[in-house]
């Protein structure tokens, strides 16, 4: 593809326009989650039935983000990124609407999928600027993505304090989300499939190479789910802490991510997408190996906290290293996307079970087993350090059109 215009200042305003993306993809995540408990009383399920519901999301988005790369070379990247990105933010008002089990089931699907589509069509851009700067951004754009998500879980934590009606917030919420990412969307660059290039196909199978980069995005999803929805439960039930105690180790993982990401780029810069993930891995280890024996609160806190830092990066470099990784940037970061979704989907049910058959003093032992194939085989993702131009206190040369 090629971008029509793409001077440094235009690149450079890209950036910005692509990172405002990220944080209203993110805001949207951040006002559902904030609103479970209203949505499922107004659904009538219980909690069997949500979990089985929630498992729709991830299946949408499995589904529906193979279509992503058509979209783009069809209507260009910009065009497809508006569509798509307007409606994930319009999708948010559908599972407040659903009245059984039935309809939000297919509320979640439609959700997933289209938070999917839009996963990837602004990762692809991201990685596109990326290239053209000729400095690590990726970091920090999914650092924005934290930051939306928190935002919007501020924002869904006053509207419950209030007592809002569910559908009344998110359609406001939908509302200025959908205006906000439109207007950013006016400048992200504006690709175009040249004439002669073959479109993708509608379903295909990920590249080898998405496949092995996918498997470390996997291993720190699993690390990230399991820590989201575990880690106050481990530190109330494993530990006897107080309720806000824990709750205070969860959000405090959360803003460990957010702020390691939006630091994260310098890292990255300077030591390279290998070296940085070889260490993220290693301080992901540390982390596990202090939570699993914590007989403190204030070291399983400080284990959970480790974990953080150390997978925070992990994910953007990922995405970074499919957009290099092939002819077809959209299809191996829709590969890496399928395969970290599918990650977030297992890791919360998988560390329940081992934790029902066994404790979750185990459970976690598979997370801190999990975090050393990081280190193990950070080499995969040599290829987020390929291409990119070496810069030394001078900006580099902004490439010229690519066909």
């Amino acid at each position: 593809m090629s971008a029509v215009g793409h001077d440094r200042g235009e690149v450079r305003r890209a950036r910005y326009a692509v990172a405002a993306v990220f944080a209203v993809h993110g805001a949207v995540t951040g006002s559902f989650a904030t609103r479970m408990p209203w949505i499922q009383d107004h659904a009538s399920v219980g909690a069997g039935q949500l979990g089985l519901a929630l498992a729709f999301p991830a299946l949408g988005a499995s589904l529906a983000m193979p279509l992503a790369g058509g979209i783009t070379h069809r209507f260009g990247a910009r065009t497809a990124l508006r569509g798509l990105l307007a409606l994930w933010t319009l999708s948010l008002v559908l599972p407040a609407l659903a009245p059984n089990l039935l309809t939000l089931c297919l509320a979640l699907f439609v959700y997933g999928a289209s938070a999917g589509m839009s996963d990837v069509a602004m990762n692809a851009l991201g990685v596109e600027v990326e290239n053209r700067l000729g400095r690590s951004i990726m970091s920090g754009l999914h650092g924005m993505w934290s930051a939306g998500a928190l935002t919007g879980s501020a924002a869904g934590t006053l509207a419950a304090h209030l007592g809002a009606d569910a559908r009344l917030h998110h359609a406001l919420a939908a509302a200025v989300l959908t205006v906000l990412g439109l207007i950013a969307c006016t400048w992200v660059l504006d690709l175009q499939a040249a004439e002669d290039e073959e479109p993708p196909p509608r379903f295909a199978l990920p590249p080898r190479s998405a496949l092995l980069i996918g498997a470390i995005g996997f291993c720190a999803v699993f690390a990230e789910g399991a820590s989201l929805d575990w880690s106050a439960v481990y530190l109330r039930h494993q530990l006897e802490t107080s309720a806000g105690l824990a709750a205070a180790c969860t959000t405090g993982f959360t803003l460990t991510m957010a702020v390691a990401r939006l630091a994260g780029d310098k890292v990255v810069d300077r030591f390279g997408s290998v070296r940085t993930v070889r260490a993220s891995g290693v301080l992901a280890v540390a982390g596990g190996l202090l939570v699993v024996p914590a007989g403190h609160p204030v070291v399983a806190m400080a284990g959970f906290a480790l974990l953080g830092l150390g997978i925070a990066v992990v994910v953007p470099l990922c995405f970074a290293a499919a957009g290099r990784s092939g002819p077809n940037p959209s299809q191996a970061i829709a590969g890496v996307a399928t395969i970290t979704y599918t990650s977030g989907l297992v890791a919360p049910g998988a560390i329940g079970g081992l934790a029902q058959a066994t404790s979750l003093v185990v459970s976690f032992g598979l997370v801190t087993v999990l975090a050393c194939g990081l280190a193990a085989f950070a080499g995969v993702l040599r290829a987020g350090d390929r291409g990119r131009p070496q810069v030394s206190g001078r900006p580099a040369a902004v490439p010229g059109p690519r066909s």
